[in-house]
């Protein structure tokens, strides 16, 4: 941020919660950006279609979502994957390092462990980023074993929206003791809450998205 960087986060499937939670809500960072995988519908032109529960394991979207997004070489990219083995995850985070950004992942370090990787290289999510945060999820991310088999309670959406809130409150911690004043979201259901979030916004113009 001093750099005049954003932060963009991206994570597929359930994992999309933990880039809603870093980007664009009350108590957090403005200089932050959600990239999803509709963004190849809302601004690349691809019919609805091609939305489905594999389109995250397809390498090529990562390159499509990268071309798409606002990026700028400033930018730190989190990427959030509970397995960390599909090959849109993988191939994002090879991207992101190829093209120099520091890369912070999110993962359940024990369910990557016992799965196979789907990405053509046989990497991980956890093996590329310069920072990996476990979810401390297990293997399966549900807790609770049924009688009959399988388990109930998934957490991984839980602990990373937690990880994603203490990291925000770390960062703004350090700025508060260096002097400087941090570009934090009021809620836009308090007196004056838009008027302060767009004047901070407007300090990234054409950088956030928000809303889509």
């Amino acid at each position: 941020m001093r750099a005049g960087g954003v932060v963009q986060a991206f994570g597929s499937g359930h994992s999309e919660a933990f880039a809603m939670e870093v980007a664009g809500r009350a108590g957090g960072l403005v200089p932050t950006n959600r990239i999803s995988l509709r963004d190849l519908v809302l601004f690349g032109g691809e019919p609805a279609s091609v939305l489905g529960p594999m389109l995250e394991r397809d390498p090529s979207v990562a390159h499509r979502l990268y071309a798409l997004a606002p990026v700028q070489p400033a930018d730190i990219f989190v990427l959030a994957s509970n397995s960390g083995v599909n090959g849109s995850i993988v191939e994002f985070a090879t991207l992101v390092k190829e093209r120099g950004h520091g890369l912070i992942a999110v993962t359940s370090l024990a369910h990557s462990a016992g799965v196979d990787s789907r990405h053509p290289s046989g990497r991980k999510l956890s093996e590329i980023a310069d920072v990996v945060l476990d979810n401390g999820a297990p293997y399966g991310d549900a807790t609770l074993p049924l009688p009959g088999g399988g388990a109930v309670g998934a957490i991984s959406s839980i602990t990373a929206a937690l990880l994603a809130e203490q990291v925000v409150v770390e960062v703004v911690r350090r700025m508060v003791e260096a002097g400087e004043t941090p570009p934090v979201y009021l809620s836009a259901n308090i007196p004056g809450g838009d008027e302060h979030n767009h004047e901070l916004e407007a300090r990234y113009k054409g950088r956030l998205r928000r809303g889509a």
